[in-house]
């Protein structure tokens, strides 16, 4: 996967997560697209995208 793929994931992460905090938003969805996409991003880099972006559990 190309840098500018991950920078996707990551941007794509972050707007989901967002939208998540949001009052109408389809929380259950979203949860699944942001596993989704975490799984993803330690796939191809053997990082977990939370620690990497600084995230507290």
């Amino acid at each position: 996967m190309k840098n500018s793929e991950l920078k996707k994931l990551i941007s794509q992460y972050k707007e989901l997560k967002e939208k998540k905090e949001k009052k109408h938003a389809n929380s259950f969805k979203i949860s699944e697209t942001l596993k989704i996409i975490e799984h993803r991003y330690f796939h191809e880099t053997g990082r977990k995208l939370k620690s990497d972006l600084g995230e507290l559990i």
